[in-house]
């Protein structure tokens, strides 16, 4: 593999950031892309390596949003249109390309996106539970105790101040779980409630929580805000010790995970682009950056490459 490619994937992992790795595993050639070719795909469509021209790369970044949105990989292969049915097997997205050359390429595309990353706000004994349980499930994890009681954990960084919140890089992929044991609950949650987290869990007893939503809502917050916090965090599973409360706590994050909240794809991501199918050869051309453009009877029609433009405007003429 492209050393440049390894030295940015790591990058990018360090700082959090999705992507996704496609690698050429077939080549019938003619074809640009090579056997063993390597590519990398940011989050906003940039491409970086080779992986094939200006049949396969347009294709290649239409299916890498997917992949990116949907978090799974896929094994794609593209070729001429009537070659499809031949390759269509389980677990194979076949994708028509309208190549002189007639070449065709197998693509294997798959996301690298971040963990989740927790921060827990407290110092009740769920807070080190909940800490250690996220941390193997090699999740990202980050414990804020206001005042510096609970002391260090192994292996996950602790802040001393609230302060620190609006710094922890906070965004779709975090949840944020207030466990203060009422010592500083409104404050935790003001700060909370002031950042992108999709999930806000407070800790606390229905008596508690209502005391605190009342707060929040004499403070100005709306109802939407107020929405947004889950109390009491986790799932319930009746009466349970505290660090209990924590494993109840994680197993609703691994839930929410699993339908598509927490983490995943970030909101960053480039929508996909505008596209039509070519009317000669089937493939799907994106708008935005279409050369080849022919106007019939008031509709336009979008072509991959000169050739099927003109035999489309032959047969219209």
């Amino acid at each position: 593999m492209n050393r440049e490619i390894l030295e940015l994937a790591a990058d990018l992992h360090r700082r959090h950031r999705p992507f996704v790795m496609v690698t050429v595993v077939w080549v019938r050639g003619p074809s640009s892309g090579k056997q063993g070719g390597t590519a990398l795909i940011e989050a906003d469509g940039r491409i970086h390596g080779w992986i094939g021209g200006a049949c396969a790369e347009p294709t290649v970044l239409r299916e890498a949003r997917k992949v990116m949105n949907e978090g799974s990989s896929r094994l794609m292969y593209l070729g001429p249109a009537e070659e499809l049915d031949g390759h269509t097997r389980p677990g194979v997205v076949t994708v028509p390309i309208a190549c002189a050359s007639e070449g065709a390429l197998e693509v294997y595309m798959e996301p690298v996106l971040p963990q989740p990353h927790v921060v827990v706000v407290g110092r009740s004994p769920a807070v080190r539970t909940l800490a250690r349980l996220a941390s193997a499930l090699d999740w990202r994890v980050t414990v804020v105790d206001d005042g510096g009681v609970l002391g260090p954990i192994d292996g996950v960084t602790v802040h001393q101040t609230l302060d620190v919140i609006p710094q922890l890089g906070i965004d779709d992929t975090t949840a944020v779980v207030v466990a203060t044991q009422g010592h500083y609950d409104e404050p935790a949650l003001e700060a909370a409630l002031a950042t992108p987290a999709p999930y806000i869990g407070l800790v606390s007893s229905s008596m508690r929580s209502e005391s605190v939503l009342g707060y929040l809502a004499e403070c100005g917050f709306t109802s939407d805000d107020l929405q947004r916090i889950h109390t009491p965090a986790g799932l319930d599973l009746g009466r349970i010790e505290h660090r209990e409360i924590a494993v109840a706590i994680l197993a609703q994050l691994v839930a929410i995970r699993a339908a598509g909240g927490i983490a995943g794809s970030p909101s960053v991501l480039v929508a996909a682009p505008a596209t039509a199918v070519d009317p000669i050869c089937g493939m799907t051309v994106d708008i935005a950056d279409a050369r080849f453009v022919s106007e019939l009877g008031g509709e336009t029609h979008y072509f991959c490459c000169p050739a099927c433009q003109k035999t489309f405007e032959t047969a219209n003429t």
